[in-house]
């Protein structure tokens, strides 16, 4: 199977569920930032020990991501074709990430000042990645669809992210080790 089909030399992008739009329509913007933290997010994730914690969250809103970008690649006359939590963001995914927070949170002590990032690779990796959500979300609330639970992801993402640098910072930084 070849990688390229040349149907993009033309400046436009298929969208999920059919149609197509140009390289530079907003929704393609939006999924562009959400790809650039996806990454960003799998760079820390390559940093973060295997089968750890931290390595499960981070596979699990990477894979999450797939779900808010085929959202975001949906023309709206196509909305009603999505699936919960396979093409369509949920407050449940949201409740999810705060969870998470919640109970990384719970074993940190938090910064009383602005966090100087750089404490270890994977914190500094997991600092960009929030830079880069917070961007997407910047993007994404300029592309508002209708009922769509897009932004509050990428919300809640970014203080996930901050969250597991907090975290990622080690055992000195935190107020009780859970394993």
């Amino acid at each position: 199977m070849k990688i390229y089909t040349r149907d993009g030399d033309d400046g436009t992008t298929g969208l999920y569920f059919g149609g197509r739009v140009e390289k530079s329509s907003d929704p393609i913007e939006v999924n562009g930032a959400v790809d650039e933290a996806q990454a960003a997010l799998g760079w820390a994730r390559s940093l973060s020990e295997p089968e750890s914690r931290l390595n499960e969250l981070l596979i699990t809103v990477e894979r999450d991501l797939w779900v808010l970008m085929a959202e975001v690649a949906t023309l709206p006359a196509n909305r009603h074709k999505l699936t919960a939590e396979k093409s369509l963001v949920t407050s449940e995914m949201i409740t999810r990430l705060e969870n998470e927070i919640d109970a990384l949170s719970a074993e940190i002590e938090m910064p009383k000042e602005f966090v100087v990032p750089g404490e270890n690779q994977l914190s500094a990796a997991l600092d960009v990645a929030r830079t880069a959500i917070r961007r997407a979300e910047r993007i994404a609330v300029g592309y508002p669809l209708d009922g769509s639970m897009v932004v509050g992801y990428l919300n809640r993402l970014s203080d996930l992210a901050w969250t597991m640098a907090r975290w990622a910072e080690g055992p000195h930084h935190r107020t009780a080790r859970v394993h």
